[in-house]
């Protein structure tokens, strides 16, 4: 359950920025980050949850969740083969959390290579970011009706499947997630070559064979730049892939943080105080 925490921060960040509003909980008046169409698929809160208890315990008011969050994406992706990166502390936790904040800011599944990168452009990130960032889709994992649609009755394909995509992994998708409402809400690998399990340079040569679940993931390579850089990082040790992450983790935990007398520290994280 631990590597399913960097998703997490992930889309914090690129959300509402590093403020730990996506552990918010949704109240009677307010639907929160956790509950956009985008997060749904999110999990790993019980682990910052559990985390903030421990630490409220002996040094109550100390450590916000967004430092919590961010500290244990890092560990997250170490734990399971990938970078470790240095992160600096005292964010401070928002008190707002919407969910039209997260479906109006996260990049979408479908994105072309420019929505993407204007998308990142605006948080302050370049296209090397958003190339090397999106390798963390070799972990995580997504629903069974973000895949469907690219793998049954595709329009206007005599296979019923997207032509883009690789014909064998079509049909290991097709085993994994029916053609039916029942299996919408199932979980399925985004890297499925080791479960979703282990930090590695594997993404990219995904996305390369055409074997990505998202059309967001294809489009890193729709341009001569793009596909020069994941070609570059493929044909590279994974040390390089590994060092240019942590340092766009690093660039990534700098958006839109909270210090000094903004925000607050929460006691609990689902909740504001």
């Amino acid at each position: 359950m631990l590597p399913l925490v960097q998703p997490l921060r992930t889309h914090e960040s690129l959300s509402q920025g590093c403020d730990g509003s996506v552990l918010l909980s949704s109240t009677p008046g307010n639907k929160a980050e956790k509950d956009a169409p985008p997060n749904l698929s999110l999990q790993g809160f019980g682990i910052i949850d559990q985390a903030k208890a421990a630490l409220e315990r002996t040094c109550p008011g100390v450590f916000s969740c967004s430092d919590i969050l961010a500290l244990a994406a890092r560990d997250a992706i170490a734990t399971i083969g990938g970078p470790s990166w240095s992160v600096p502390l005292g964010r401070r936790d928002g008190t707002i959390s919407r969910a039209s904040a997260a479906s109006s800011n996260l990049p979408g599944d479908g994105f072309s290579f420019r929505q993407l990168l204007q998308n990142f452009n605006s948080k302050g990130l370049s296209q090397s970011d958003l190339i090397v960032l999106s390798g963390a889709h070799t972990i995580g994992l997504t629903h069974c009706s973000k895949v469907t649609p690219r793998i049954y009755n595709f329009p206007r394909s005599a296979r019923g499947a997207d032509p883009y995509l690789n014909i064998t992994y079509v049909t290991e998708k097709r085993g994994v997630c029916p053609n039916s409402a029942s299996s919408a809400n199932k979980f399925v690998a985004l890297d499925s070559s080791k479960g979703g399990q282990t930090f590695d340079i594997n993404y990219f040569t995904n996305v390369l064979d055409h074997k990505a679940i998202f059309k967001s993931d294809d489009a890193l390579i729709s341009t001569s730049s793009g596909l020069k850089q994941v070609l570059d990082l493929v044909r590279s040790p994974s040390s390089k892939f590994f060092s240019q992450f942590g340092l766009a983790m690093q660039k990534m935990g700098r958006i839109q943080v909270l210090t000094g007398s903004q925000g607050e520290i929460r006691k609990v994280c689902s909740k504001k105080n």
